[in-house]
């Protein structure tokens, strides 16, 4: 099994604040959903999103799959996930996370390369972020069982696991803006972030095509 290749993104969850389903959130002209994915095809084999609507993505190069478990929250996508992945590491970010960094994904690769990590998630302090990070494949039954006994808070999880946690000195050279981590949440958040874009539009740059990828480099 290839040790990288897979990401995922969670387009889960009920948008109660943002009062719209966020998998369909909009910058621009753009989709965020579909910009993530062409962005994570420059770095990975193949792109995994979770939804609940998978006939909303028939026809793109993302593969579409739905919880297993359902109703457990971020959790139960990890787990589709990881359970779809094609590699032995996935790296995981949401839907409504507008920030990639395609340097700080490598970073991580080079960090977990070759190690018998169960994750690799960034910590500051006592808060733990769960996406932007790796999981190993080897996990998904430890997901399972842990909610099976209906429990389905990640951070509890992730203390019982041989998790890396790369400090705020060692993510911050990634997220000079402080913007990596941040998802949105409400309509004003949304707008906020419009706002702060150069002409209120994604910074769009074509990326080579890759076996029919045709995609759009993001904050790289």
């Amino acid at each position: 099994m290839k040790e990288f290749g897979s990401a995922v993104i969670l387009a889960g969850g009920l948008s109660t604040r943002m009062g719209f389903d966020k998998q369909f959130l909009e910058i621009g002209d753009t989709v965020l959903s579909r910009y993530l994915a062409a962005t994570l095809f420059l770095e990975f084999d193949e792109v995994i999103i979770v939804t609940n609507r998978p006939e909303c993505y028939s026809g793109d190069a993302v593969r579409a799959v739905s919880d297993i478990i359902p109703g457990r929250g971020p959790l139960s996508g990890i787990h589709a996930g990881l359970s779809a992945a094609s590699s032995r590491y996935v790296y995981c970010v949401a839907c409504d996370m507008p920030t990639l960094s395609l340097d700080y994904i490598r970073h991580l690769k080079n960090t977990i390369h070759g190690g018998f990590f169960d994750a690799c998630v960034a910590r500051a302090g006592e808060w733990i972020e769960p996406f932007q990070a790796f999981y190993s494949q080897s996990i998904i039954p430890r997901i399972q069982d842990y909610l099976d006994s209906d429990r389905r808070s990640v951070f509890p999880l992730l203390q019982t696991l041989n998790t890396l946690y790369l400090t705020e000195e060692e993510v911050r050279p990634f997220n000079r803006d402080g913007r990596l981590f941040a998802n949105l949440n409400t309509p004003r958040e949304l707008e906020e972030f419009i706002a702060s874009l150069s002409g209120g539009m994604l910074p769009f740059v074509q990326a080579a095509n890759r076996e029919g990828h045709a995609g759009v480099a993001a904050f790289a």
